[in-house]
């Protein structure tokens, strides 16, 4: 009984009391005074205050409820934007509008001095949990994850999340969009699903489970189901589109039923994300707009940010850094393609703004609208610099570790911003998109990683003030806020398991209180960048490059310490330390404090490596498995689920049902746009495609399939020594090798974002030369895949 709601010596007295009085056709007075008891959840029902007799002649009914959400409890959107800058949107000085954001600040309030964890899933855990990453161990990314408890990525029941606390205190919560959350090798259909959105206390889920998605492709689910889009990228589908569309149809939906139920939204899109997916037409807006460079975006962004009050008289603009170049310095082929991957970012930036716009205005329709508390946070962390130097149209390239050539992008021009695409522009835009602060995502030690706008909303509540709040604040203290306002305190057990506490308080009377303090200590720490913020003062430790997947440098006792005094140097500009080693020192035993509290450690650094490193297997299956037998209709198998047909040796074997030159379709898809493997059969031929970044390895087959059953062999002889290396390919029908082939290098990492699956290729096409996802028209009775 330890995981039942009835755990505990006083409720067990209340179950007994109530059991005797219903027994007894009398009102348990002591139950009924107590409930609800909102210290534990789930909230049993109200107790029954009716007369039970003999028969219903002598009894009275009386109906038990559920708890209700506390009188007055506001409606709670929470408007989550991923990799931005503090200096890229309007309302906070940059240069690319956000009109929506900037009507919804005029209503509202603005922050910046709020803090992000510097990386995606880690920001999410700390802001769903209102724990810091680490003790909801989530240190780093699932793709990253490794088998120490802090950095598995396996929320704990310990940590539960605002979706639960505020669904059993009577609201209906929805997960819109990104889920970067869910380990990839739970997101299988044998589950298990209790760290999926629907499993940790939503209501309802419509989105992918994924660091990213590709806009026009992408890896959809509801709830635990997968689904595909119902358009195609040329009939004008957008990911950004469809789950705008769906929230808002809920929401409304959801007031029109029950217009007194309050609702939680966690409205996630994958914006600003690379892949920057976005058509030519919004594109087109910006022709030219960047042409001055990122040296004069920053110092133009800065001055503006100065007459707004976004940063505080004499802040100071942080100076370029060496591995940027002066733009002045640049060829016109790199001006040519950098401003290009710009004017595409800015693009999909602003069409963005529009879809939040439809769902600000429909917020605005609804009866309870003035009660509805909107807290918009302007990206998970800082502007994302992992597109390389040169910027790409093939991200999870650059996430492989290879770097694009400069002329392969400029030939490949025509791709940017659609379908066969996957842009990521490059790291001098988004240095200057953090304007005025040093660095980008993944650098925790610095604010250009952690420190992200907000845009707080609450008519009911929140008079307009043009003077922007600068209270220190960080994603652990929004849960505590959002209890606050719905009068929900956060319970000491949830499903009978003891919570740990909450790291973060509540900054709910900095709606009205310009003056209001924030947090007094704050630890910041990614991929061994490293930070300690107290009392106004902060020390830093830059370690590691977010464009170098490849590079693990060690040695964290040789980093070099900076000091600043926040109070005093609001952009971080003026290190201190050689003037003040004992303030540092000081900084840094806390931090050392904070990590052993937290379960920082152990310090890990290591990128491709991490990534390319084996993951847990589905749970149930057989742990290092070498056999893999699937069925059709095994699909939307994410890759760590998938068989490990990377750096090593496999053979697939395919038994069939075919009507010769009339087959066709795809017998096993892995992967997508940007890499990837398929099989499959055109007019009746097998074919073999390894999609190695847009260098595609063909192998078909010398003839076609028979009439009737046949197997289909691929024998993938890899040549070792190490990881990424050339492998010889056999494609094999009936026994007789029917085509051979040879390559000279493979991915080593990962093929991407998309998935494994039987029978067809859903989401992506792997190739060119089909249209997904190209279905096999046959039969399939098994497909083995066998790794040596």
């Amino acid at each position: 009984m330890s995981n039942s709601i009835w755990s505990g010596p006083r409720l067990w007295k209340c179950t007994l009391a109530l059991l005797m009085a219903v027994v007894m056709g009398m009102p348990n007075l002591s139950f009924a005074q107590q409930w609800p008891d909102r210290s534990r959840i789930p909230v049993p029902l109200s107790p029954f205050e009716g007369k039970v007799g003999k028969t219903y002649k002598e009894s009275t009914e009386h109906w038990q409820a559920p708890v209700a959400a506390p009188k007055g409890a506001p409606n709670v959107i929470i408007v989550l934007l991923d990799d931005v800058g503090f200096g890229q949107t309007s309302t906070f000085g940059g240069l690319i509008p956000t009109p929506n954001l900037d009507k919804l600040a005029s209503e509202g309030l603005k922050y910046n001095r709020f803090h992000t964890t510097a990386i995606c899933g880690p920001s999410r855990a700390a802001l769903l949990t209102g724990r810091n990453h680490h003790s909801a161990n989530s240190g780093f990314l699932m793709e990253w994850a490794t088998g120490f408890e802090s950095y598995s990525t396996m929320i704990p029941r310990s940590t539960a999340t605002i979706g639960e606390v505020l669904r059993e205190n009577g609201y209906t919560s929805w997960w819109f969009g990104k889920n970067h959350n869910t380990p990839d090798w739970e997101q299988t259909v044998a589950g298990p699903f209790s760290r999926w959105p629907t499993g940790m206390g939503f209501d309802y889920f419509y989105g992918f489970n994924s660091g990213e998605t590709h806009q026009y492709y992408p890896v959809l689910f509801e709830n635990t189901t997968p689904v595909e889009p119902d358009k195609t990228p040329e009939q004008g589908y957008h990911f950004m589109t469809d789950m705008t569309d769906r929230a808002i149809a809920r929401m409304k939906f959801s007031k029109s039923v029950a217009p007194e139920k309050p609702f939680f939204m966690y409205f996630a899109p994958g914006a600003m994300h690379a892949p920057h997916h976005v058509s030519a037409e919004w594109r087109d807006k910006f022709k030219g707009k960047f042409d001055m460079g990122w040296d004069a975006y920053r110092e133009t962004v800065y001055q503006q940010q100065l007459a707004m009050g976004v940063i505080p008289p004499g802040t100071k603009l942080t100076p370029r850094p060496e591995w940027v170049k002066a733009w002045d310095t640049l060829s016109a082929d790199q001006k040519k393609v950098y401003t290009a991957l710009m004017e595409n970012y800015a693009g999909f930036f602003a069409f963005a703004d529009h879809e939040i716009g439809r769902l600000q205005a429909a917020v605005k329709e609804l009866p309870d609208a003035d009660n509805t508390l909107i807290m918009y946070i302007v990206g998970d962390n800082g502007a994302s610099g992992e597109g390389g130097p040169d910027g790409t149209l093939n991200e999870i390239k650059g996430l492989n570790g290879i770097n694009t050539p400069l002329e392969d992008t400029l030939k490949n021009l025509g791709k940017l911003g659609g379908p066969e695409s996957e842009p990521h522009y490059p790291v001098g835009w988004a240095w200057a998109g953090n304007t005025p602060f040093q660095w980008v995502k993944q650098v925790a030690s610095h604010l250009g990683g952690s420190r992200n706008p907000m845009v707080v909303s609450w008519p009911a509540k929140i008079k307009h003030d043009d003077k922007v709040r600068d209270t220190f604040l960080h994603l652990v203290d929004v849960v505590p806020t959002i209890l606050e306002a719905a009068h929900v305190p956060m319970p000491k057990t949830v499903n009978g398991i003891a919570q740990k506490p909450l790291a973060g308080k509540s900054f709910l009377a900095s709606f009205n209180d310009p003056k209001f303090k924030g947090r007094s200590e704050q630890y910041f720490e990614i991929f061994s960048n490293r930070s300690m913020y107290a009392d106004g003062w902060k020390a830093d430790a830059q370690h590691t490059l977010p464009w170098r997947q490849d590079l693990a440098p060690g040695n964290w006792d040789k980093d070099r310490w900076e000091l600043y005094h926040l109070d005093e140097d609001f952009s971080e500009s003026n290190d201190l330390a050689a003037q003040n080693p004992k303030k540092l020192a000081e900084l840094k035993a806390k931090f050392d404090a904070a990590a052993k509290k937290f379960a920082l450690y152990p310090l890990d650094d290591r990128g491709a490596g991490r990534l390319s490193s084996p993951k847990p297997s589905v749970p149930g299956a057989e742990p290092g498995g070498k056999r893999f037998v699937y069925a059709a209709g095994a699909t939307r198998i994410p890759e760590p689920a998938a068989p490990p047909m990377k750096n090593r040796t496999w053979t697939l074997n395919a038994k069939v049902k075919g009507d010769g030159a009339k087959t066709q379709g795809v017998i096993m898809a892995f992967g997508g746009v940007a890499a990837g493997i398929t099989l499959y059969v055109k007019d009746g031929v097998p074919i073999f495609d390894y999609n190695l970044f847009d260098e595609h390895t063909v192998v078909k087959a010398s003839k076609a399939l028979p009439e009737g059953e046949s197997t289909v062999q691929l024998d993938f002889d890899y040549a070792g020594g190490g990881v990424g290396k050339g492998a010889k390919i056999a494609l094999k029908l009936n026994g007789e090798t029917v085509g051979t082939g040879s390559m000279e290098a493979s991915v080593g990492g990962r093929f991407g974002i998309d998935t494994f699956g039987i029978g067809e290729d859903t989401g992506q096409p792997v190739t060119p030369a089909y249209k997904a996802p190209f279905k096999f028209n046959g039969d399939i009775k098994q497909v083995v895949v066998e790794v040596k």
